[in-house]
């Protein structure tokens, strides 16, 4: 798979979009070079934002644009972004249903070289609390663009959560993306990975990997955590009776506490959760190297499955 950054592909299309749309609008603390957004800035000066180090006022002036019938894109580092603004989140934009587009760059332990300051290993689990807000995950920065290209078109609160390093290419030019609505990647009988982010494609190599060994594992890449394709889940759940659950997040309230939440209520299966475990980022010279060693990682996933369907027999 070739590797490509999703904030590079997110600050090319912005500028696509602000052809397109005359009342987009971007909103920025001071983070432009990192989170690509210069390009939209270079080309529409007018309807770009550098309110400076503030993300608070980012998201209150992001509120107002919209309130006044704009649509705005805030972006911004997710740890900072969701950490520092969350009540502005919560108040401002969620709980008056403001079409506020929130674009959280440099996730996970994306910025593996900060350290655990900057890596933002939580930030599902406090954006999928708000209503009214919608929470996407993509597996790479084709499916980036389209997820944002569908967050501008629909209407209300939206999260997008990108990575900092380039990933694997999961899509080819096109994905034919719905926001709340899960893509079955490959089909199984014996399990079921559900993942998003860059765990979508290791994943992927994981279900390769079992069929050698004569297990057949189906592969749902859930982009959107938030609304969650319960359909897809219950599906999933009634034909290949396990889940394997895989992010770049805590365990706790992501993806995982998400599906497990779900299940729960309408066909309890055994779930297992691959993430994070409980537990800040560090740094390190090497992103592969970094997720490896918090157990984010093709070996987890297959692990995970073995387990699971050796329990089940």
């Amino acid at each position: 798979m070739d590797n490509l950054s999703q904030i590079e592909e997110f600050g090319n299309v912005l500028v696509r979009l602000g052809e397109k749309h005359r009342d987009l609008i971007v909103v920025d603390p001071d983070v432009s070079s990192s989170t690509k957004t210069l390009h939209f800035a270079e080309i529409f000066p007018d309807r770009f934002l550098n309110v400076g180090i503030s993300e608070q006022d980012a998201v209150g002036i992001a509120a107002g644009l919209a309130a006044s019938g704009k649509i705005p894109i805030v972006s911004g580092f997710s740890m900072f972004l969701v950490g520092r603004a969350w009540e502005q989140i919560a108040n401002s934009v969620a709980r008056s249903n403001l079409n506020v587009k929130i674009v959280a760059t440099h996730a996970g332990l994306s910025p593996y070289a900060d350290g655990g300051s900057h890596q933002m290993l939580w930030d599902v689990a406090l954006m999928r609390l708000l209503p009214n807000l919608k929470v996407i995950v993509p597996a790479d920065a084709v499916e980036a663009s389209e997820a944002l290209v569908a967050m501008i078109e629909s209407k209300g609160p939206c999260y997008l959560r990108l990575g900092r390093s380039p990933i694997p290419v999961v899509y080819d030019e096109c994905c034919s993306f719905q926001l709340g609505r899960a893509h079955l990647l490959r089909d199984g009988s014996d399990a079921t990975i559900v993942a998003n982010g860059i765990m979508v494609s290791m994943a992927l190599e994981a279900a390769e990997a079992l069929s050698l060994e004569g297990i057949d594992a189906r592969v749902l890449d859930m982009h959107t955590v938030k609304p969650l394709d319960i359909s897809s889940l219950e599906k999933a759940a009634f034909e290949t009776g396990a889940l394997v659950t895989a992010e770049e997040h805590s365990i706790i309230g992501g993806l995982g506490g998400a599906v497990s939440e779900a299940i729960s209520e309408f066909n309890p299966v055994p779930v297992k959760k691959i993430g994070i475990d409980d537990a800040f980022g560090e740094s390190s010279r090497s992103y592969p190297k970094l997720l490896e060693k918090f157990g984010l990682s093709t070996r987890s996933i297959m692990d995970a499955i073995k387990t699971i369907v050796k329990e089940r027999k």
